[in-house]
């Protein structure tokens, strides 16, 4: 109910809530009509109707899905993760589709782009923003182009001024190499930053002075899965003197060959950073792509069949908002017990726990597991209505219902807005 008042029609707050069970499901690509025979709709022109045409604002909504985010994180602290997702579209009738760089195809092809801010805690990724990336020759009436860098730069203010805290950046080498754009505006915020950068990257040196190549260190490094392995890493140091606050660093899985698919360089802005800390800490950048693999494959994010942008815009919108439902389950993120860690599931949830397909492992896939099975019984009846008009089964009718009203008392984790309290909903 935290987001009712956003929507002045009744129908668009249910359209909203149909639109989460769907991108929530396990259904494979999550198109209107897919989501509205999950949903137990007759069709999907209520659907349609929330994304075209509905009065609501996508600013609005995604306010109070940040305000939520800040009430469960009680002032802690993020690790912010910049990154851009591109997917493949046909033709040019979406707007700002072209031909660009596709991350996740590793090629140009024609399709959208847009530049994402998830933030970190723990093993937990919150999604923050995203905003499309509007290249020159698709720009539309009363556009600005900005660059990348600069999308990435304003959303940072826009987070930092509604009051996130962020411990650390993380980005690629395209923002690692945009000095004026991105890394100026870190440094007016005062944040800290690991950042990619080119090989070629450029440093002004006084007359006289060299580059140096430290000595190669192994290091261990830590994955996100838990799997580790040996990675090396030397600092290299422009001119001489003591350390600067900002320093650079080769890594490599293999000093001797320096294969280019296993050498990175990074720039880092972290006082008294240790050398064995720095691969760990870019490497935490892998959950940004987690993020965004998750949002893409299990949500639908590339799944919107509107042109456009305003429309797509609230597509993205409703994914980001499904994506938080799941985060603020994480035991660790809840913000009931902030520091639970390896605490057993409260009283309210042991019952759900027993169901053999229950995941107890901490992650967010996980969690996505656990709330499509309390999602089951409401998708599955709604998918055997059909039948059940065409052969009386009132035995089976009564089950199903029995069975979501038990569903219905699945503890949520959404925190009040008064940020005191816990607030308990249905999932069905």
């Amino acid at each position: 109910m935290l987001y009712q008042s956003l929507f002045p029609e009744a129908r668009s707050f249910e359209a909203f809530k149909y639109l989460h069970v769907g991108m929530l499901s396990d259904i494979k690509r999550k198109s209107l009509p897919a989501i509205a025979k999950a949903a137990g709709l007759a069709n999907e022109q209520s659907l349609h109707h929330f994304l075209t045409d509905s009065p609501w604002s996508v600013a609005a909504l995604r306010r109070r899905r940040l305000e939520l985010i800040l009430q469960s994180l009680k002032g802690r602290p993020l690790i912010l993760l910049i990154d851009e997702t591109g997917d493949r579209k046909k033709g040019h009738a979406t707007a700002y589709v072209r031909r660009q760089y596709i991350g996740n195809l590793g090629k140009v092809e024609n399709g959208i782009v847009a530049v994402t801010a998830y933030g970190l805690v723990g093993s937990m990724t919150y999604p923050l923003m995203f905003s499309v990336y509007k290249p020159k020759d698709r720009l539309e009436a009363g556009d600005v182009y900005r660059s990348k860098p600069q999308i990435a730069a304003q959303m940072i203010r826009e987070l930092t001024a509604m009051g996130f805290q962020f411990e650390l950046v993380l980005a690629d080498s395209l923002y690692g190499e945009s000095g004026v754009n991105f890394l100026s505006v870190l440094d007016e915020l005062t944040l800290d930053y690991v950042v990619a950068i080119r090989s070629n990257h450029g440093v002004w040196l006084p007359r006289g002075e060299r580059v140096r190549y430290n000595r190669w260190r192994k290091f261990e490094r830590v994955f996100t899965d838990g799997k580790r392995a040996d990675r090396y890493i030397r600092e290299i140091v422009f001119g001489r003197g003591k350390k600067r606050l900002i320093r650079y660093w080769e890594i490599t899985t293999d000093p001797a060959t320096r294969p280019v698919n296993g050498t990175w360089y990074v720039m880092t802005k972290k006082a008294d950073i240790k050398y064995h800390d720095v691969g760990n800490l870019y490497g935490l950048r892998n959950w940004v792509e987690y993020g965004l693999k998750q949002s893409k494959n299990e949500l639908g994010w590339a799944d919107f069949r509107v042109t456009d942008y305003a429309q797509i815009e609230r597509w993205w919108e409703v994914v980001m908002s499904a994506y938080l439902l799941v985060s603020l389950h994480s035991v660790k993120g809840s913000p009931s017990n902030p520091e639970a860690g390896d605490n057993p599931p409260s009283s309210e949830v042991t019952e759900f726990t027993k169901h053999a397909w229950w995941n107890e492992k901490k992650g967010w896939k996980n969690l996505l597991n656990n709330l499509r099975l309390v999602l089951q019984p409401l998708i599955f009846c709604n998918l055997i209505q059909p039948w059940l008009k065409v052969f009386a089964a009132p035995q089976l009718a009564r089950g199903f219902a029995q069975l979501i009203a038990l569903m219905n008392q699945f503890p949520g984790a959404i925190p009040e807005p008064d940020a005191t309290a816990t607030k308990y909903f249905s999932s069905a």
